[in-house]
């Protein structure tokens, strides 16, 4: 008798190293059902990255009549912590628990920032705008308030996001971390599309009272997500701990640094990587407000525009996954990534005058392709060409880079746009004008990247460990030969002496 069962399970074996981005990766000892459910941290960091810049800014600026300039800083807020991601990386890569631990206890913490942050964040929103009974409210406990609440969003979801990066390579071979940790960010931006639905159907009808709802429902989905994530993950090792807390010698982030950034085109990668994302990073606090107050969009299909630019960047890690598998340079594939994302803009500034929607969210579309080809290439490329000591430092590097980049990116967005409105000329300018300003911005940094970034082309290919970086190295950071004690942090992997 056929048996149907086995045959449609053989089938789907089959087809998922095929069709599903970075399947590969799982093996007999960490399964992909074990990943799928480590990566649920990235699905809060989502959806915490939508409700801040996509949903929550648009809500602040039309609805709640808040200036975006005072929204942008609110926003970019969280992005103050961006600079500590490198020590926050090297920190869990050295930390000592007596529990065995160096990843959980940062990634708890963090969880805790999000879900304090998250708790207080609406009824801030509202003092901060005046609504209601709040009209009497001190201007100064509506502004501290919310600050307050995006600073511990901010936090949390940096620590959680870094830590957590350094915790999935940690549980596979070294030849595979560049894989799981693309992995980690489709997860990523699958959580942000699926986030960006919802928050646009629940926010359907807008009341304060449902943004309430909304937010704190948010907090406590963070709280449950990420203790499923965690749940036995990090093997716990005390020979490891006893080891380092018995070295004489301890890591210091200054001598890591100096190792890292002597790598050859060290330096003008995390340069090409701060440009691009400031370009990416502008657009995301005014693509919503402009399809609401230029092409008339609701505050739904707004919200929907995170969704659809998710999804471009979902698709740009799917294709550079499958051209890194196949032996393709992260550098070339960065610099298309760029390439990409000039026209993207360019289709969103015709939108403006033609006030086609499907130009517009064509446009969207590309700029998140862009974008998703640009990380997925700059973050291998870093990944690659740091010492496998230094994977937690290197991933904080990156991210710090990266996130502070992006974060002044959305202020200065808020902040040109505003600067624009309030020129005596601006009465006479068409109402796009503030925005196309600041999109065109957008694509000439991304032709700046461009520039910077072709240099790096004798780079191509190329391991990225230098003389100069070895000799740099500390006792600490390298690796330890067969007669040194092993303290675990060059192969965290699973050992005969740990236990889950």
């Amino acid at each position: 008798m056929f048996d149907y069962k086995t045959f449609a399970y053989s089938k789907l074996r089959g087809i998922a190293p095929r069709y599903l981005p970075f399947a590969d990766v799982a093996t007999e000892e960490v399964p992909l059902s074990r990943l799928l459910r480590l990566s649920l941290f990235q699905v809060t960091v989502g959806m915490a990255l939508v409700l801040m810049v996509g949903t929550l800014n648009r809500v602040m600026i039309v609805e709640l009549a808040v200036p975006a300039s005072l929204v942008a800083v609110m926003v970019s807020l969280p992005l103050l912590f961006a600079p500590f991601r490198a020590l926050i990386g090297f920190r869990s890569d050295s930390f000592v628990s007596a529990l065995g631990w160096r990843r959980v206890p940062f990634i708890w913490k963090g969880t805790m920032w999000q879900f304090g942050g998250f708790a207080i964040m609406p009824f801030a929103l509202l003092v901060l705008s005046g609504y209601g009974e709040a009209v009497d409210a001190p201007r100064w406990l509506g502004l501290g308030s919310a600050a307050l609440s995006f600073l511990l969003v901010g936090a949390g979801l940096h620590t959680v996001q870094t830590v957590g990066l350094a915790l999935a390579t940690d549980l596979v071979a070294e030849e595979d971390q560049p894989k799981v940790v693309g992995l980690m960010y489709v997860m990523l931006l699958l959580g942000m599309v699926g986030a960006a639905f919802a928050y646009g159907a629940l926010l359907e009808t807008y009341t304060p009272g449902r943004l309430i709802q909304v937010i704190q429902g948010t907090a406590v989905v963070t709280i449950a997500l990420n203790l499923a994530a965690l749940w036995r993950q990090e093997p716990r090792d005390r020979v490891r701990a006893q080891a380092m807390l018995e070295r004489r010698e301890t890591p210091q982030f200054a001598d890591s640094w100096r190792a890292l950034t002597a790598l050859d085109g060290a330096i003008r990668l995390l340069v090409v990587i701060g440009l691009g994302a400031f370009a990416f990073g502008m657009a995301d606090v005014l693509l919503e407000p402009f399809g609401g107050q230029i092409l008339s969009m609701s505050v739904a299909e707004t919200t929907r525009l995170t969704a659809v630019l998710a999804g471009g960047s979902f698709l740009g890690f799917a294709i550079a996954s499958r051209v890194l598998g196949q032996g393709g340079d992260p550098l070339r594939l960065a610099r298309t990534g760029a390439l990409i994302g000039v026209p993207g803009f360019g289709a969103i500034i015709l939108a403006a005058g033609s006030g086609d929607l499907v130009l517009f969210v064509a446009g969207v579309f590309a700029v998140g392709f862009g974008a998703g080809l640009f990380g997925h290439g700059t973050l291998t490329a870093t990944m690659r060409r740091a010492p496998k000591e230094q994977i937690g430092l290197a991933l904080g590097a990156w991210g710090a880079v990266q996130a502070t980049a992006a974060g002044i990116g959305v202020a200065l967005g808020g902040i040109l746009r505003d600067i624009v409105l309030a020129l005596p000329a601006s009465r006479a300018l068409d109402p796009a004008t503030p925005y196309l300003t600041v999109f065109t911005l957008e694509a000439v940094v991304l032709l700046m990247a461009l520039i910077v970034a072709w240099p790096l082309r004798a780079l191509d290919g190329r391991p990225g460990r230098s003389k100069s970086s070895l000799k740099a190295l500390t006792p600490m950071s390298r690796p330890a030969s067969r007669s040194e004690p092993d303290t675990g942090l060059s192969n965290p992997g699973p050992r005969p002496q740990e236990v889950s």
